[in-house]
């Protein structure tokens, strides 16, 4: 989260975009992005220069042939002179940065505009992320950056518009835990925004294993352009989550413009690993919609058709973390009950997260879930485990402070070890419910449907007692009155 010093530095940055003219939010975040990747590009190639002279190995500057290009170079320029620069030279040189025309990245820069109007401006707004970049430099905090950008997107006020919630970085780590990828997925988020999900998905593999990924040729070559695959409706938030994802050492991630319910998408079978927070926009257009999805759930709301689609674009065997809203998890329709049976009956479902409401705020208080299954056409759910998340290690009013309150690393490491969860009652945070109580109840994925409470029986004096009470304390009231009564 962030706070302080640092959140201010950042409001005051936006105070600029703001007075001079660029007052919406997405394009305030959008320049920012840009920026923010012009600074992040230099720290880039200048650690990768250090590391070469470390390891004895070439390195080629992509600022080789003009260093006046580098962030560290032209933030020393007068105001005119760094206008001139970032006008004519720095933008066009990010816009064509990615060889590849048919890149993710080269697509949809091809369209990007530099928006800020005036040299002071520029140089108001350069001054401003240095301090920001300096601030977050002394916090020494691996995840500020991370922190800083979710800040930003916070701010986007069109954020709650037809279903899209910002999903907090903190919930997509922990999906992204649950699931750990391996160096030979392929990964999709079919709503992918800004990549958050595909971004989390990369750091854990570069964690994990880095060694095995990059050191080998193969799988390295895999990483940087076949892993990861994006799609979504918006084209600056595929902007925003292509220079993202190049930021975070990925060269070609497959980022593309699509709606992934229409017929346009035909990935089928494809992907090993699915992580999404898809919109719930509620209805749609029912014409617009892949036929062989209503087949499988006939319905015009997107976070069923969603889970359809999932079902659909994973290959056998491939794996799925996704949130849902608490209707998707007990709803009585038709629709709602057939996915259901769907993953219970013909896949394997793993496990129901309930999440506490507050987990979107200052968004919405929609309650959400997380799902996990595994795609296997033939069945598989022996039992489903439940885990009612009651804190998520941030307040949960519109503030979204730190407390010291946090279910979710209970969460992974339960997950992780399902035979410990066998003897674990159903008055417990956690517990594991066989299939068939589920049939029975209608397929029902609601964890207050299996939870049971525990009643703590409570001793009260009789009734003598507390009559005796009342009397002293209406004798007490008396005496009062009466010395008022006297006063006055």
């Amino acid at each position: 989260m962030i706070t302080g010093e640092l959140k201010n530095k950042i409001n005051a940055l936006w105070e600029i975009f703001w007075t001079g003219g660029i007052t919406n939010p997405l394009d305030v975040v959008e320049q920012m992005t840009y920026l923010m990747f012009i600074h992040d590009l230099d720290e880039t190639d200048s650690r990768k220069a250090k590391e070469s002279v470390m390891l004895g190995l070439p390195h080629r500057s992509i600022f080789e042939e003009n260093s006046q290009l580098k962030w560290s170079v032209f933030h020393d320029f007068p105001a005119e002179r760094m206008y001139t620069v970032m006008q004519e030279q720095v933008f066009p040189f990010i816009k064509n940065l990615h060889g590849d025309r048919e890149s993710a990245y080269a697509r949809y820069m091809d369209d990007a505009i530099f928006k800020v109007p005036t040299p002071l401006m520029l140089e108001k707004i350069v001054t401003a992320l240095d301090e920001i970049y300096d601030q977050m430099a002394q916090l020494q905090d691996r995840d500020v950056r991370g922190d800083v950008y979710e800040y930003l997107l916070s701010k986007i006020a069109t954020a709650g518009v037809n279903g899209q919630f910002r999903t907090p970085r903190h919930i997509i780590k922990m999906m992204v835990e649950l699931m750990a990828p391996g160096p030979d997925e392929v990964i999709c988020d079919p709503a992918c925004g800004t990549s958050g999900f595909l971004v989390a998905a990369g750091e854990y593999l570069k964690e994990h294993h880095r060694e095995e990924i990059f050191f080998n040729r193969e799988k390295k070559a895999h990483y940087m352009n076949a892993m990861f695959h994006g799609y979504d409706m918006d084209r600056t938030m595929l902007r925003i989550g292509a220079m993202n994802m190049m930021t975070h050492g990925v060269d070609s991630p497959t980022i593309q413009y699509q709606d992934s319910l229409s017929d346009q998408n035909t990935d089928r079978e494809k992907y090993s690993l699915i992580l999404a927070n898809p919109p719930f926009k509620g209805s749609l257009d029912a014409d617009i919609v892949s036929a062989d999805l209503l087949k499988l759930c006939k319905t015009k709301k997107t976070e069923l058709l969603f889970l359809a689609l999932f079902l659909k674009m994973l290959r056998v065997g491939g794996r799925c973390a996704c949130i849902v809203p608490d209707g998707v998890l007990f709803g009585s329709s038709k629709a709602h009950k057939d996915i259901r049976r769907e993953l219970v009956e013909n896949h394997r479902l793993e496990a129901v997260i309930s999440m506490p409401s507050g987990v979107f705020k200052p968004y919405a208080g929609v309650s959400t879930g997380v799902l996990i299954f595994t795609k296997t056409g033939h069945g598989g759910t022996d039992q489903v485990w439940f885990y009612d998340m009651r804190a998520d290690g941030l307040s949960l009013d519109d503030k979204r402070a730190p407390t010291a309150e946090n279910d979710i690393p209970d969460i992974v490491a339960r997950f992780h070890n399902l035979a410990g969860e066998t003897a674990r009652a159903r008055t417990e945070q956690s517990f594991l419910v066989p299939k068939g109580e589920i049939v029975e109840n209608g397929y029902d994925l609601s964890i207050n449907k299996y939870k049971k409470t525990e009643y703590v029986p409570v001793e009260y004096p009789p009734t003598s007692e507390i009559f005796a009470q009342l009397r002293e304390l209406e004798a007490e009231i008396q005496k009062g009155l009466e010395e008022l009564e006297g006063m006055v």
